[in-house]
């Protein structure tokens, strides 16, 4: 296992993160539009995006644990990169190694103040659809047992215009 195949996969998980990351900011137009068919979509995207980073993902870490045990660690239950650095031998290597793992902490720091902004979107659309819905529903002490309004709330008896004696 070398450098350069951990350097090529964190690439690729560069990539996949980056057109995550433009499909996070595609979602925001789309939530701020309100077009509920085109965000189903993006989620539909979005996952095979994640499918694929994870898959990336597991191929990182089997690369990763599989360098250290060549370098003669211990197997390491969650390996990272920075594990790799400080043991690569060549400066060359752990320069080229840093360059790769701050661009893609960056991509990810990145994606994740979209996904905040996106998740602060919903919120607020879910809270102005549930007080529209609270506004056209009728309360509680409006409505009796069967489900029919209740004309007056008063406890004074209310007088008729005719007489029922007369």
């Amino acid at each position: 296992m070398s450098v350069e195949t951990i350097c090529s996969t964190l690439t690729k998980l560069e990539k996949m993160h980056k057109s995550l990351l433009e499909l996070a900011i595609k979602k925001t137009e789309i939530i701020t539009a309100g077009d509920i068919e085109a965000l189903d979509q993006m989620l539909k995207d979005e996952q095979a995006h994640v499918a694929a980073i994870d898959k990336l993902e597991q191929q990182r870490q089997k690369q990763v644990t599989d360098y250290l045990g060549a370098k003669g660690f211990a197997s390491i239950d969650k390996a990272t990169v920075a594990d790799v650095i400080e043991v690569a031998e060549q400066q060359i290597e752990k320069d080229m190694l840093s360059a790769v793992r701050n661009r893609l902490l960056q991509i990810i720091n990145d994606l994740k103040k979209q996904n905040d902004l996106n998740q602060k979107l919903v919120f607020q659309s879910l809270q102005f659809v549930n007080l529209t819905l609270g506004s056209l529903r009728p309360q509680n002490e409006q409505i009796n047992y069967s489900g029919s309004e209740i004309r007056g709330t008063n406890k004074v008896a209310k007088k008729s215009f005719f007489d029922s004696q007369a």
